[in-house]
């Protein structure tokens, strides 16, 4: 699939809007169940609509497909003893550990009607976490030869992202103001990464709902969408009923 061409002109996309659903904590399951749907929905169709779902998650370490079973940092009998669970996930990237107060970002885009190729997609989509750390007065980077985005005392953000018929699913995530004691259970390079928040950063709070709101924004510029939809929910999510971890 990175063979196919791709262009920094996503002029079509503006005659298209991007649907933004705004989830709140919801089971990684559920958020997953929703993502397959879209991305069937959006197979079969000949435009340039999108979606995007930004949520938050329970305490969980998923592994993507560059990840290893020695990048989660914590003993497995000590996760499961405060319900935390590991999961293999079919998404690239590493290791990476979710909780409440990590934004998850999941852009359902129709990647080859959009003009894109999996590199440019990335690329993107790192600049849009750039934009929201800078708007928070955060400073922040990518890497070119690294998925993710970097502050100055850590990593902050990180791509996990997966394409089925060329229409894009998971996604990327954020810390924003998740417990210390969530970002010391994973890294994808121990000896070398470091993670952390934009409130560690800051040393004061960062509003989540600031940090959203930015997000949907700077993600519709990003990908080319002059018009964008606000949803509090979406009608086929089927939530599960799950106890919360708030310290692992």
């Amino acid at each position: 699939m990175s063979g196919r061409p791709t262009t920094r002109r996503l002029d079509a996309a503006q005659s298209a809007s991007l649907e933004v659903y705004l989830l709140g904590l919801v089971d990684f399951d559920s958020a997953l169940a929703l993502q397959e749907r879209l991305v069937f929905d959006f197979s079969g169709r000949d435009d340039r609509q999108g979606a995007l779902l930004l949520c938050e998650h329970p305490p969980l370490v998923t592994l993507g497909r560059e990840a290893s079973a020695d990048h989660v940092l914590v003993n497995p009998a000590e996760l499961r003893s405060v319900e935390i669970d590991v999961r293999w996930v079919a998404r690239g990237g590493g290791a990476i550990a979710h909780a409440p107060g990590q934004l998850a970002v999941y852009p359902i885009l129709p990647l080859q009607r959009l003009g894109l190729g999996l590199s440019e997609f990335r690329t993107r989509l790192e600049e849009s976490l750039v934009a929201v750390c800078h708007d928070v007065q955060i400073p922040a980077k990518r890497r070119e030869q690294e998925a993710g985005v970097w502050s100055r005392s850590g990593r902050v953000g990180f791509i996990g992202a997966a394409v089925k018929s060329w229409v894009s699913y998971f996604g990327a995530y954020l810390n924003v103001d998740l417990d210390p004691s969530f970002l010391g259970l994973a890294s994808s390079d121990p000896d070398k990464e470091r993670s952390t928040s934009l409130q560690a950063q800051r040393l004061q709070r960062v509003s989540m709902a600031a940090v959203r709101a930015g997000m949907l924004r700077r993600v519709a510029e990003q990908f080319g969408y002059e018009r964008h939809h606000i949803y509090g929910g979406h009608p086929l999510l089927k939530r599960r009923t799950q106890r919360v971890c708030l310290h692992a």
